[in-house]
């Protein structure tokens, strides 16, 4: 185990490995990222598909207002096969996906994506061909421009880059028949840019408002997992070593029930012996880690956020006294102080101890001990956090904590932290 790691000193350092599922950032054993992983496997996921049914109307609307265009300028073509070609194509190819996420829902496989993709790419072609004696793409341009709100009924389902590859494929397709097509002059230059813009900008947008969105719920769901550790008992085993230990029961059970059934005949043989013998090890080593892993070890080793910017320092472990009010408002501040801002890089550095004695109140009846309750110091160290940018929300939750005195350290904020607590030798 990494000394980082070690229960006895709850050291949490920034960066550290803790098996996570790619792509999702959450542990991998956690309840979170086999919720992430599973919605992933099924296209859209953490409540993209709402997006994705707004993403369709608006393809829906681009697609009449595309076909009014077209109808105005059915005119001037001097050869309809084409134009009539790529708009019957790309309805074809719009409807068909839309009615396979109805049937099949949020999902797309990688092959019929690859079709939509491909019809698209002919129905520019053909439009390109449709108006080439016209030489001017700016003013006839009409199934082109609505292929670029087409990506929009994917942009859930596929991955960005596909989506973003194919919106820059399109305006370099676009922007090279333009000047082909037309030339660049200042009489039909605002009408060219504004032809490509209208069919390449939805693609990025919609990739930037989705990536945003799936940013926000992964902070919110890590969050809400988090949260669950304010109630937990001063010692506790987190969500990781819970399902370890439910690894390790279920191994113990099927060895046990095997010998009681007779599948493995006493005297136990050399590999179900050494099998034996290293569950039980296993089961010790879990159950001395428990013993000093507090509630904020965990929220900071399960948490993909905390994890990675913020460091503990606890070897009393001490933040298992703090009550469940104390310990929201904790958690809250060290959110708050490295997670809100994700511009820059904030990291935070949390130490607890050693402990103050506190008298006890004069009107309080005697006790065993000599002090009801203790002073727990605890002192938070940011990088990169100025005094400037600290929210009002992040001195409420310091107050919840105990009484603090805030000052500048290496051009960056120091809060210390006096939180009184029950003394747990009159317990």
């Amino acid at each position: 185990m990494n000394a980082a790691y070690r229960p006895q000193e709850h050291a949490l350092e920034p960066g550290e490995k803790t098996g996570r599922l790619p792509k999702t950032g959450l542990p991998a054993a956690s309840s979170a990222a086999h919720a992430v992983a599973h919605a992933r496997a099924q296209g859209a996921s953490l409540g993209t598909a709402r997006l994705g049914t707004g993403a369709n109307v608006i393809a829906l609307l681009a697609t009449f207002y595309g076909l009014l265009l077209f109808s105005e300028r059915l005119a001037h073509y001097p050869n309809l096969f084409p134009i009539i070609a790529a708009w019957l194509l790309f309805l074809a190819a719009f409807a068909t996906i839309l009615v396979r996420i109805l049937v099949r829902g949020e999902h797309l496989p990688g092959w019929l994506s690859g079709v939509y993709l491909s019809a698209l790419a002919v129905v520019v072609a053909l439009e390109l061909v449709a108006i080439w004696p016209l030489h001017d793409l700016g003013r006839f341009a009409s199934v082109s421009m609505v292929v670029g709100f087409g990506l929009l009924i994917i942009v859930t389902l596929r991955p960005a880059r596909e989506i973003l590859v194919a919106a820059g494929l399109l305006a370099v397709v676009l922007a090279g028949a333009a000047l082909a097509l037309t030339g660049i002059s200042a009489a039909n230059l605002p009408n060219q840019l504004a032809t490509i813009a209208i069919a390449a900008f939805p693609g990025f947008v919609g990739v930037y408002i989705v990536r945003h969105f799936r940013t926000s719920v992964q902070l919110e769901l890590d969050r809400v997992l988090i949260q669950s550790t304010v109630t937990a008992p001063r010692f506790v085993v987190g969500m990781l070593a819970s399902e370890e230990l439910a690894r390790l029961d279920l191994a113990a059970e099927t060895l046990l029930d095997s010998v009681a059934t007779g599948r493995s005949p006493l005297p136990l043989t050399a590999t179900v012996s050494a099998t034996a013998a290293a569950l039980a090890t296993e089961l010790r080593l879990h159950l001395i880690e428990g013993r000093r892993e507090t509630w904020l070890y965990h929220a900071m080793l399960e948490s993909n956020q905390l994890g990675s910017a913020s460091t503990l320092h606890d070897p009393g472990s001490l933040a298992g006294l703090l009550n469940p009010v104390q310990r929201d408002g904790l958690l809250s501040a060290i959110w708050l102080l490295v997670v809100d801002n994700q511009k820059t890089k904030l990291t935070a550095r949390l130490s607890l101890g050693p402990v103050k004695s506190e008298a006890a109140p004069t009107h309080a009846p005697p006790t065993r001990g000599s002090r009801r309750t203790i002073v727990v110091p605890i002192s938070i160290t940011t990088t990169g956090v100025p005094r400037s940018r600290i929210d009002p929300t992040i001195w409420a939750a310091i107050a919840k904590v105990g009484v603090s005195v805030e000052s500048t350290e290496n051009h960056s904020l120091r809060i210390d932290i006096e939180c009184v607590v029950p003394n747990p030798a009159n317990h």
